[in-house]
């Protein structure tokens, strides 16, 4: 599947519970909407509309849900989400910046619940009429220490154990190996203005935003990148 070929870019984070997703997306946004001069679309699944709210309620607060169940619920929430969100936004020529998206599926249903990953990956591909991303952020940390961040009850899916998200983990970084065009890996163990810097000229320069690429290397070489909220986030998939 190629990706998009709208005027807007479509920019996707993913990683385990409490890489700090949420944050750096918001950063990036932020950061791309004044160098660019664009809307910034800032949005996340489950819950990036009313009807994936209601899903994300179900899938992280609910009762036990068969994986397979699980998946389909993901699956219907990017079909919407894609067709009411993320499309028209593209149209319009804005940056849609979401905190995770198809490879999240994947990354949980197949690789933690050990789903089939094919399949996983078709039913989303199916649903979104194959939409991908132009680049995918992998923020990558050991889950031992994405769960020391994480703050308040835990989750259904925080809840589901050490081999889950080492799994899930795995599954993430097999598939940005995959696909290295398409994805980034940042080590997210590290301060988060740094963090934030790596990113803005990796997306920059995957993205082909020129002088923008030259004005983000400049930025992170000179540490002017602005100081980042490290508030805890809620960060799931």
């Amino acid at each position: 599947m190629a990706v998009t070929s709208a005027p807007g870019f479509f920019v996707s984070f993913e990683g385990g519970d409490g890489v700090g997703k949420s944050t750096q997306s918001r950063l990036l946004g932020e950061w791309l909407g004044v160098v660019t001069g664009r809307e910034v679309v800032l949005t996340r699944e489950p819950g990036g509309t009313d009807f994936g709210r209601e899903i994300r309620r179900l899938v992280l607060h609910g009762d036990h849900v068969d994986p397979r169940a699980e998946a389909l619920l993901y699956a219907a929430d990017r079909a919407h989400h894609v067709a009411t969100v993320v499309r028209p936004a593209l149209a319009r020529g804005a940056v849609v910046i979401t905190d995770r998206y198809l490879d999240s599926s994947v990354a949980y249903q197949a690789g933690g619940r050990e789903l089939a990953e094919q399949e996983i990956e078709q039913l989303s591909l199916w649903g979104t009429h194959g939409l991908l991303p132009d680049v995918t952020i992998l923020l990558d940390l050991d889950p031992v220490l994405a769960e020391a961040r994480r703050t308040g009850e835990p989750d259904r899916l925080e809840r589901a154990g050490d081999g889950f998200h080492r799994r899930t983990r795995e599954a993430f970084l097999r598939r940005a190996a995959a696909d290295p065009g398409r994805w980034v890996v940042i080590d997210a163990a590290g301060d988060v203005n740094d963090i934030q810097a790596q990113i803005r000229v990796d997306v920059a320069a995957r993205l082909d935003l020129t002088p923008v690429v030259e004005e983000a290397v400049r930025v992170a070489e000179a540490g002017g990148v602005p100081e980042a909220d490290e508030s805890p986030e809620e960060d799931v998939p």
